[in-house]
């Protein structure tokens, strides 16, 4: 089931108490989406979903318009998360990197909860957090802070991560202080994850300057400015080692984020699909109309995607965590 964000707040407190991480997927196609609920279903799992910008601007959801875009991705995620099939998932919503004018804007119906239009219900996501790339110190401690006192003032729930810098090399401890203790003092419980720069960088290249010790820092900071469990927020996993990522989740991530090796898979999936079915998509073939329906390439890719995912989660430690009782 799709996460509020109470119960998602729950989920990642869960997560920095018992030492493992849930996996975050950048899913930015209907059939993604089902794809990372399928790998959690197998795995008994806990998952988050998110989504950027660029992929509710585009053809798939919103086509231009980002406010339909995030209607129509939570809809069509919460309708997966609610069926039979995938009801005991624990799903959790997450918008990453939103930046620009839209930002507050988008992000505020967000937490007031979009129209789906049907009826009068409307939807939200679990968690939230905007790119702060392009912000200094104060704009980005003002971002949060709007999107407290939206939540304050129409008295609903957000469950927020804040970044800093994610890939500018180590975040220094000053920044964190200045940032998280700020947004803590004036707006108490709304932050669960902080997304430091911890040697990461977004894309596939040289992860070599990659810092669990800068993560177990950060992570200790950052729960002891809250007076609670805070986990780290890894951004640019793609690339990182195995070993690398258990060391970082030993040292307190709790979400991992999943983007640019996801697109690798399922891009090389689709390219080995077309080719290996060049003679099927000829009209003449009589097989050809199956070939060439979305479901025949995304069947074909998710037999590939699928059981990466699943290594991805149990990496993470994930795996059974659906079915097991929180501690009291």
């Amino acid at each position: 089931m799709l996460l509020d964000p109470a119960q998602a707040r729950d989920w990642l407190t869960r997560a920095a108490r018992e030492g493992f991480a849930l996996l975050a997927v950048n899913a930015d196609s209907p059939a993604a989406l089902t794809d990372v609920l399928e790998a959690a279903r197998q795995c008994s799992a806990p998952v988050m979903v998110e989504t950027s910008l660029w992929q509710l601007n585009g053809h798939s959801f919103g086509a231009g318009d980002p406010f339909l875009g995030l209607t129509r991705y939570l809809v069509q995620l919460a309708t997966l998360a609610a069926s039979d099939r995938f009801q005991p998932v624990p799903v959790l919503f997450h918008t990453d990197h939103i930046k620009g004018p839209v930002t507050l804007p988008l992000l505020q119906a967000a937490i007031r909860g979009l129209p789906t239009g049907i009826a009068d219900t409307t939807i939200s996501p679990s968690t939230l957090s905007l790119d702060s790339s392009t912000l200094s110190e104060d704009q980005n401690i003002e971002h949060i802070l709007a999107l407290c006192e939206e939540a304050a003032r129409t008295r609903r729930p957000v469950t927020l991560e804040m970044e800093a810098g994610v890939d500018d090399g180590v975040t220094p401890l000053e920044v964190t202080r200045r940032l998280l203790g700020t947004v803590e003092a004036r707006a108490p419980g709304r932050l669960a994850l902080w997304a430091p720069g911890v040697g990461t960088r977004h894309g596939l290249g040289d992860q070599s300057a990659f810092s669990p010790d800068a993560v177990r820092r950060h992570a200790d900071l950052a729960s002891s400015i809250a007076g609670r469990p805070i986990g780290i927020a890894l951004h640019g996993s793609s690339g990182v080692p195995e070993p690398a990522l258990r060391q970082a989740v030993a040292a307190g991530v709790t979400k991992v984020n999943w983007s640019s090796e996801s697109l690798l898979v399922r891009s090389r999936a689709a390219r080995e699909f077309y080719a290996t079915h060049t003679e099927r998509l000829e009209p003449a073939h009589p097989d050809w109309k199956n070939t060439a329906m979305d479901h025949g390439v995304q069947s074909f890719v998710s037999q590939r995607y699928v059981p990466r995912l699943i290594e991805r989660i149990q990496l993470l430690g994930a795996a059974g965590k659906a079915t097991q009782p929180a501690p009291a």
